[in-house]
């Protein structure tokens, strides 16, 4: 096995190598034309693109791959670093340096030696994180809301601000509350379609949003609740689609008992 030293010792030089390449890549002589045109702006879809293969392939429990999408995510983070050195705004070991001091910062009993409960560890980080977001608003102005990233999938975000207002009292005091809520919010889309106006996206929000915040109550990630049953769909429907062919059905031609068949045989056997 690698001793601990030499282990770490491979990864500095792992990296060095990789800053070297983003160098020579971004070099205004000899570099790469493509990357050369790069902007934060432009690379950041590739930067969420990357971590949703990371999340994918975590999820599929796909080793070699995972690997490889790590090393992705870590070149699209090398290349912001770049980016931001070349403006003289930070450099990698900035970034480092802050991502270090943050989580020394979150992690006082590792360094005190004490042994907090779970329960205890969540308090304390939360703490941290809300004094942090404190001291940023004084120094800019920074509401209770700022800083949730407008980038983030819509479920995960609204999950985010619902808990962000629900820390400083904004909330509802129990999931029986926010339940009536989400029927509130049914009733208002079902208005909204009889009246025939051009609501009907605003209360579906409204609706959906007001899901989330039933989900948070009842202690459930809503984005991960959805991309379940996202998968649960496509499982299900592969099942139809391959009954079908067994029995030279035409998809495009079903009727909807054809369907309701399908789909209930998919449930049984599909899971």
């Amino acid at each position: 096995m690698t001793a601990p030293a030499d282990s770490t010792h491979d990864a500095q030089r792992a990296l060095r190598n990789l800053l070297a390449l983003i160098a020579r890549l971004r070099d205004p002589q000899r570099g790469c034309p493509w990357d050369l045109q790069q902007s934060f702006a432009s690379i950041a879809p590739y930067t969420i693109e990357e971590a949703y293969e990371v999340a994918d392939a975590i999820e599929r429990d796909d080793r070699e791959h995972l690997r490889d999408e790590l090393g992705d995510l870590l070149f699209q983070v090398v290349f912001h670093a770049r980016m931001g050195e070349e403006r003289g705004w930070f450099d990698f070991a900035a970034i480092a340096n802050a991502i270090h001091n943050k989580l020394v910062r979150r992690h006082p009993h590792v360094f005190a030696g004490t042994q907090p409960t779970p329960a205890e560890l969540e308090r304390t980080w939360e703490k941290h994180k809300a004094e942090e977001r404190a001291a940023a608003a004084s120094a800019d102005g920074t509401t209770v809301l700022g800083g949730v990233p407008r980038a983030l999938p819509a479920l995960t975000r609204a999950a985010k601000l619902s808990r962000r207002a629900g820390r400083v009292g904004f909330d509802w005091s129990d999931a029986g509350q926010v339940r009536a809520k989400v029927l509130e919010e049914l009733n208002e889309v079902d208005a909204a379609i009889t009246a025939g106006g051009a609501t009907v996206a605003e209360e579906i929000g409204d609706l959906l949003f007001a899901v989330v915040s039933w989900s948070r109550h009842l202690k459930v990630d809503a984005e991960e609740a959805l991309r379940a049953a996202n998968n649960k769909f496509e499982r299900r429907f592969a099942h139809m689609e391959e009954a079908a062919r067994e029995r030279g059905l035409d998809l495009e031609n079903l009727s909807a008992a054809d369907w309701d068949t399908l789909w209930r045989a998919a449930k049984l056997n599909a899971g």
